[in-house]
């Protein structure tokens, strides 16, 4: 089991101690927090289970180009997230989608005149992209704008949150590497010295991790009590492909609008991926299912599931051929339902905290907004 460990040298021991803070999970919500931190001479470390960042803000990489197989696009409501979109415009682009339409269960247009709405982004060249353009500087010290005392750590999964046992009034972070099946009892190493720790993570693994913490009748148990009232549905999502409809000679596949939403009992969402600025033009689409039938069949096989909403897709769209890709990706945690009411949730006395875009609803903004507000909280002393 490794340590890590920051002593500090006497020249800096006169020196005011710079907060020292975990955030768990790099997608907006943490990435927002931690940066915030961070460029308030926080010292920060980020611990992401997964290779990448963006959490729901994913892009899946395919031989027939890119699927954004998470959130679809993102509004701009709030002025901080529109100030703070200004900082990443070489990577956000708008995207008219043709207008997005509505569809009856059979695929006809149920709006065909779509009111004024407000403008639909996306990053580009996937959807993952504003999320990792925001976290480079914390994981590249080489990086220009890249902070002091910031640091991520990718594939790494929290297993565990304990008080420090040297400085009881502190916190150490248990990990393990997430690329193998370790557990609580094969963490492989510590994280110490945290005056504060932050879950920026789906709220049933901040619960789950809580509990496994023992910290949900503890110093967490504000925190555990506000999540169980929080509710967030599963979304399965199909990615299909037909790049032989890209050949000269060969007629506009399918549909003349580029996304919409469906009242079909299996699908909420379709989107050509090649209408979105800065992608390939291979024909692709990126179909989810609706919460309630994703729910009903949230453990089916993934071969099944991938049937059912390919049979779908040909019903809304009038799209038959064969597709040369196709493949279904569960999340478990998609769109909330029940949402927190408050921007986040934290134990003040305890230096423990959450945030995520459940805590306000399901839109990116959302997560912005929450892991904004609990970074400056915590920089409050509130």
């Amino acid at each position: 089991m490794t340590t890590t460990h920051n002593p500090t040298s006497p020249e800096q021991s006169a020196a005011p101690r710079a907060l020292r803070v975990a955030v768990v999970g790099a997608g907006m919500a943490g990435i927002t927090c931690a940066r915030t931190l961070a460029q308030a001479g926080c010292a920060v470390t980020v611990f992401e289970k997964s290779r990448g960042f963006g959490g729901r803000m994913a892009t899946r990489h395919t031989e027939f180009g890119n699927f954004d197989h998470g959130a679809q696009y993102f509004t701009a409501r709030d002025d901080r997230f529109i100030q703070a979109l200004q900082t990443a415009s070489d990577v956000v682009v708008p995207w008219s989608a043709n207008s997005v339409r509505v569809l009856d269960e059979h695929g006809q247009v149920l709006d065909t005149t779509p009111p004024p709405r407000e403008a639909h982004y996306v990053a580009a060249p996937g959807m993952n992209a504003l999320v990792r353009h925001w976290a480079e500087p914390l994981a590249d010290s080489r990086h220009p704008q890249a902070p002091q005392n910031a640091s991520i750590q990718l594939n790494t999964r929290v297993v565990r949150i304990a008080r420090d046992p040297i400085h009881t009034d502190r916190w150490q972070l248990h990990t393990a590497d997430a690329t193998t099946d370790a557990t609580t009892e094969g963490a492989q190493g510590i994280a110490d010295n945290f005056d504060q720790v932050l879950l920026a993570i789906p709220h049933p693994q901040a619960l789950e991790l809580l509990r496994t913490s023992g910290l949900d009748q503890g110093a967490g148990q504000a925190i555990a009590q506000a999540l169980q009232g929080v509710t967030v549905a599963p979304c399965w999502t199909l990615m299909i492909a037909f790049p032989n409809a890209a050949q000269p000679g060969l007629p506009y596949l399918g549909p003349q609008w580029n996304a919409a939403r469906s009242t079909h009992h299996r699908i909420s969402w379709l989107a050509r991926e090649g209408s979105k600025p800065r992608r390939d033009h291979i024909e692709r689409w990126t179909v989810q299912a609706s919460p309630a039938w994703s729910t009903q069949h949230l453990n089916d096989d993934p071969q099944r599931i991938t049937a059912k909403l390919c049979k779908a897709f040909s019903e809304v769209t009038g799209i038959h051929a064969e597709p040369s890709y196709a493949v279904a990706h569960r999340w478990l945690y998609a769109q909330t339902q029940t949402p927190l009411g408050q921007s986040f949730v934290r134990a003040a006395d305890s230096g423990l905290g959450a945030c995520g875009d459940w805590c306000l609803g399901h839109r990116v903004e959302d997560a912005f907004i929450s892991g904004l507000e609990l970074a400056q909280a915590v920089l409050a002393g509130r």
